[in-house]
């Protein structure tokens, strides 16, 4: 990375806005990466981005996890994850204190010491970090911003008596179980949140919440790294914690990053503990000040590695920094697999000279998700090396298939689930070294879907264990005296409603409820069509389809509609037909298919913004911009000024890309094809008012009469532009126009424009006008 970056520290507490303003300033950029702490943040944040920008344009990089598009222009990534080879314009690395982190603050100081933006970086997080910035990266500015709502302390209350829009924070399995359990028999139910959930359940536990479903949430310090929730009030259950190493009190500045969460934008927030827990005399102060101790010392590890043996790179992992705030990394999870598998005297045999070296290191980095015995995951290692080094060179098939194979099971209770998700993280991650494995791609899709279906399966343990159906939430809040108590929620009549076809992954999970119902009516039809909500949010683009009307199908199913957005560029959409779904889900659908809407003036727009496209000279540059707004066509005298600066060779650059710099209008010969035309006319049809869209021309039609009432805007739009009393294609009335140009009679060209021989007079005046 370049080291003429402009660099900026945005420091300070929580709720600060600090993410949300570097995904603003990400995207005022050609191109960005941002690296996040957690796999469930960088995929909230690429939500968030795709919104903005659609999929096209977004890369998703995560351990596990890899959405890469022909063309991305920004990356949302986990730390560990980011391809640091790869120059954007800017770069941000979120939570930055955790280069304190004992196990992974070496990633976060090697980012924070060596990783750069072309024009502009941005190191996010805690005010602690605030001296060593100073030290380490002097050059960089540093912001801070007040937090946009209080943070009070509320002392200690029973957990009965916990104010609807709680989190109840605890650092164990079993105790978040437990409370859990106590809420579901006192207030109903509550979702849970647990750092070893997948996305795709921690995604439909938090929707519960959201939309008001539960009013309580357990959770562990999962929720401290930004996730945005409807919290109100955090309560702590528990003040220690197991750090992979000791059980430990939580400093202040950790309980505040969780209690921080409570408080969203500009709405206050409060803190405590659940009696009889209280906390340390001070830090409640601590924490409604944000005032802590800074960090001393940062983790380190030598990014400069010696792979030419297995020696020299234990070596270079373990040589010792050479500035004091630096702290060597210890037991670090990949070094301590090397230093194993490096006792095996045949990988010491096998892993000689560089390559065979660096092959055993990408090895030992593979993570050991599931966390069980650490010999365990160094004799799969094992395992996994002696293939990638054998004659093969590649996974053995057959066994691979076998070990996955082992964990594609639904069955077993929450824990059992917890431990299979863990486990098939380990083979999408594997899945995700396309050297390490034949036909990649067939394998990252099985290993998701298999993740899919032990968490919707994890999702239904979990609803089943601590949320209490048929109006038990009610009840419970009845019974401790809550005024936010309600009846259960009314079922909506919807347009098209949605059922669990026979063959359908959920259609078993309906059956067994329907089995198990004590009366006629199945007692939570909502859960299959929140899996329903998950099967969309998951889709690939190509599931979803957009008619000339702006209309969006999943399927025969109408999802929603294009609707006006801030430019005719940036449509929103409009949902359909989702009333029996809770805001939390609807608001996911609406953000994929906002997403999707983004992607169709990606895709429509692709001729325009091609690399080569994009290094045109300033003047060319001007006209593909204004061809941009016009959706493929713009009037070549509204460009006039750009048109007279053309050189000849830019004008044969632009040709060469599909532009035409006619004398009338300037198109783009690509965007006048039957399907570029239909995805213009839903844009349209989103943006201007409703009956002034022109309708659809005919296949093959090369004029359509000006209608009525339609903004003669939307007819250029189209590719058809406005000329007397015909909206001719733009290609159709240059070729007319260069017939006139040369002397050819309009009457002769009627048939060229496409209309009677009594219009072509006005038709050509206007042409030549």
């Amino acid at each position: 990375m370049a080291d003429a970056s402009a660099i900026t520290a945005v420091l300070g507490p929580t709720n600060t806005g600090k993410t949300h303003r570097a995904i603003e300033r990400m995207l005022s950029h050609d191109s960005g990466m941002i690296g996040l702490p957690l796999r469930l943040l960088a995929r909230e944040v690429y939500d968030r981005v795709t919104t903005r920008v659609g999929e096209a344009r977004v890369a998703l990089v995560t351990g596990e996890e890899k959405r890469v598009p022909r063309r991305p222009d920004y990356w949302v990534c986990t730390v560990e994850a980011m391809p640091i080879d790869l120059e954007v314009d800017f770069l941000a690395i979120d939570e930055i204190q955790l280069a304190g982190h004992d196990q992974r603050g070496h990633v976060f100081t090697e980012r924070l010491l060596l990783s750069r933006g072309r024009r502009e970086t941005w190191f996010l997080g805690a005010d602690t970090m605030r001296p060593l910035m100073s030290e380490l990266v002097p050059t960089a500015k540093l912001v801070q911003h007040p937090r946009l709502s209080r943070l009070a302390s509320a002392g200690t209350g029973k957990l009965s008596r916990l104010p609807p829009r709680s989190a109840v924070v605890a650092f164990s399995t079993p105790q978040v179980y437990e409370i859990a359990e106590r809420l579901r028999a006192q207030r109903g139910g509550a979702a849970v949140v647990l750092g070893a959930l997948s996305p795709r359940t921690r995604n439909a536990q938090v929707a519960m919440f959201q939309s008001g479903e539960v009013d309580y949430l357990v959770a562990t310090d999962a929720i401290g790294m930004g996730l945005n929730l409807d919290v109100r009030h955090v309560a702590f259950a528990a003040l220690r914690k197991f750090d992979g190493r000791d059980v430990r009190d939580l400093d202040p500045a950790e309980l505040a990053q969780i209690a921080g969460r409570a408080g969203r934008h500009l709405t206050d927030g409060t803190f405590g503990t659940v009696a009889p827990l209280a906390l340390p005399d001070g830090v409640a102060a601590a924490i409604e000040a944000h005032r802590f101790p800074p960090l001393r010392r940062l983790l380190w590890r030598s990014s400069e590695l010696d792979r030419s043996s297995i020696d020299a790179l234990l070596a270079s992992l373990r040589e010792p920094p050479r500035v004091r705030s630096l702290k060597l990394v210890r037991d670090a999870e990949d070094t301590a697999a090397l230093a194993r598998l490096a006792e095996d005297p045949e990988i010491r045999a096998r892993a000689r000279g560089e390559a065979a070296v660096g092959l055993l290191w990408e090895v030992c980095r593979i993570p050991d998700f599931r966390k069980l015995l650490f010999e365990s995951h160094v004799a799969l290692l094992a395992e996994i090396y002696g293939q990638l080094s054998g004659p093969k060179a590649a996974l053995d098939t057959d066994w691979m298939a076998a070990r996955v194979a082992e964990i594609d099971d639904v069955g077993g209770d929450i824990d059992t689930l917890i431990t299979r998700i863990a486990s098939i993280r380990t083979w999408t991650y594997i899945s995700n070294h396309a050297r390490w494995v034949r036909d990649a791609a067939a394998w990252q899709d099985r290993t998701r879907a298999i993740e899919d279906r032990l968490s919707d399966a994890l999702h239904e343990r979990l609803v089943q264990r601590f949320v209490e159906r048929g109006g038990g939430a009610a009840r419970g809040a009845r019974s401790s005296g809550s005024s936010r108590a309600r009846p259960a929620p009314r079922r909506a009549e919807v347009e098209e409603p949605v059922s669990v076809p026979e063959g359908h992954p959920f259609a078993r999970i309906a059956a067994l409820r329907a089995l198990l119902a004590p009366g006629p009516a199945a007692p939570a039809p909502e859960d299959d069509r929140a899996r329903w909500v998950e099967s969309i949010v998951g889709a690939p683009h190509e599931r979803f389809s957009v008619d000339a009307a702006g209309r969006l199908h999943d399927g025969d199913h109408l999802l929603g509609q294009l609707a006006r957005g801030p430019a005719l560029l940036l449509p929103d959409v409009r949902l359909a037909a989702l009333e029996d779904v809770g805001p939390g889900a609807r608001s996911r659908v609406l953000r994929r298919l906002v997403a999707f809407a983004r992607d169709l003036v990606e895709e429509l727009l692709g001729p325009l913004r091609s690399p080569e496209v994009r290094a045109l000279p300033g003047a060319a540059r001007g006209i593909v911009y204004q061809l941009e707004q016009g959706l493929g066509t713009a009037a070549a005298r509204e460009a006039w000024e750009q048109v007279a600066e053309l050189a000849p060779e830019d004008r044969a650059l632009l040709k060469a890309h599909g532009i035409e710099v006619g004398e009338r209008v300037i198109y783009v010969q690509q965007l006048l094809r039957r399907g570029a035309l239909e995805r213009r006319l839903a844009l349209c049809a989103a943006w201007f008012d409703r009956g002034r869209v022109p309708a659809c021309p005919a296949p093959g039609a090369v004029s359509v009469p000006v209608a009525r009432g339609v903004d003669p805007r939307a007819y250029a739009a189209i590719g058809y532009p406005v000329f007397g009393t015909r909206a001719i294609r733009a290609d159709v009335a240059e070729r007319v126009h260069r017939a006139l140009v040369s002397g050819e009679p309009a009457a002769r060209l009627s048939s060229w424009m496409g209309c009677p021989a009594r219009e072509a007079p006005q038709v050509a005046a206007s042409l030549l006008g």
